[in-house]
């Protein structure tokens, strides 16, 4: 039963990104070999998605962080668990090693992103602990958690999909949760999808080609 509920609540998810990989696909092939600029007439692969909103949420000082602490900023939004045994950990250190190669090659971008980590995991990511896990990798990410309520608000405007596993035999549990990672511009809307599953190189790229 698990497994039928996670795999249709997955291809919710992938249904309502779906045309946006399509569109990311098209501009990749047209653009091979013109380098990271972007034209004036080219459209951001997530142009126009219904992706991202207001949020009201907790920084690592227990203190609200909303959506329009980030105004101005573009953004690197990604939803995780700090308990995450592997697919966490490795897609934030290719954010955070990608954003140091923006720091070499492109340092005026770099300084104008924000990289923001959203546990989906409320129950156990304490400020404190989401805080400790996002500085890690780099102190620039900011990391956020909530009530429930929140957090489940904030997924629900990412089309993020999370669900809480079943006990582990030694205790504890796992969340099987979407790792699509989110670039969006100053004023919060979706720009492109970050490949953060193909490393700092391709990280690094897909900023340089669409903050401006």
């Amino acid at each position: 039963m698990q497994v039928a509920i996670y795999h249709s609540k997955a291809v919710a998810v992938m249904t309502r990104l779906f045309p946006f990989f399509a569109g990311a696909l098209a501009l990749a092939v047209a653009g091979c070999g013109s380098g990271p600029q972007t034209s004036a007439q080219e459209q951001p692969p997530l142009a126009g998605a219904k992706i991202g909103g207001p949020f009201r949420l907790t920084g690592a000082d227990g203190r609200t962080v909303t959506d329009r602490d980030f105004a101005g900023r573009y953004r690197v939004m990604y939803f995780g668990y700090t308990f995450c045994p592997d697919v966490c950990p490795t897609d934030m250190q290719a954010i955070a090693a990608g954003l140091k190669l923006l720091d070499k090659s492109a340092p005026a971008k770099a300084k104008k992103i924000a990289a923001v980590f959203v546990t989906v995991d409320p129950e156990r990511d304490t400020p404190e602990v989401v805080g400790r896990f996002a500085a890690a990798f780099d102190p620039r990410i900011v990391g956020l958690t909530g009530t429930p309520a929140q957090i489940d608000a904030a997924k629900k405007a990412y089309a993020v999909w999370s669900q809480k596993g079943d006990p582990a035999p030694g205790g504890g549990y796992l969340v099987n949760h979407s790792r699509q990672v989110y670039l969006m511009d100053p004023a919060g809307k979706p720009l492109a999808l970050v490949p953060s599953d193909e490393g700092p190189q391709a990280v690094a790229a897909t900023l340089d080609r669409w903050v401006q």
